[in-house]
């Protein structure tokens, strides 16, 4: 009868052994992917910030053809419309 009870207390310390190591593995998955989020957040933060000047510079630079290509884009979004 005690080899059962030994051999049931080994089950559970294992089980809870084993419990601890997927917790701490998933722990570490877990901070893995958030600065993997970070780094990706930050990354299309610069591409975003940079299109965004350089689209700006563009504009200023070419004012008048910004505002053609706009109408010409409005236009045809206009006939899209209509048509339907």
């Amino acid at each position: 009868m005690e080899t059962r009870l030994e051999s049931g207390q080994d089950l559970k310390n294992a089980a809870r052994d084993t419990k601890q190591q997927v917790t701490e593995a998933g722990r570490e998955a877990a901070g893995r992917l958030s600065a993997a989020m970070q780094s990706a957040k930050a990354n299309i933060q610069e591409k975003t910030t940079a299109s965004a000047r350089a689209t700006d510079r563009t504009i200023r630079q070419h004012p008048y053809e910004s505002i053609g290509i706009a109408f010409g884009v409005g236009v045809l979004i206009g006939v899209l419309i209509n048509r339907r």
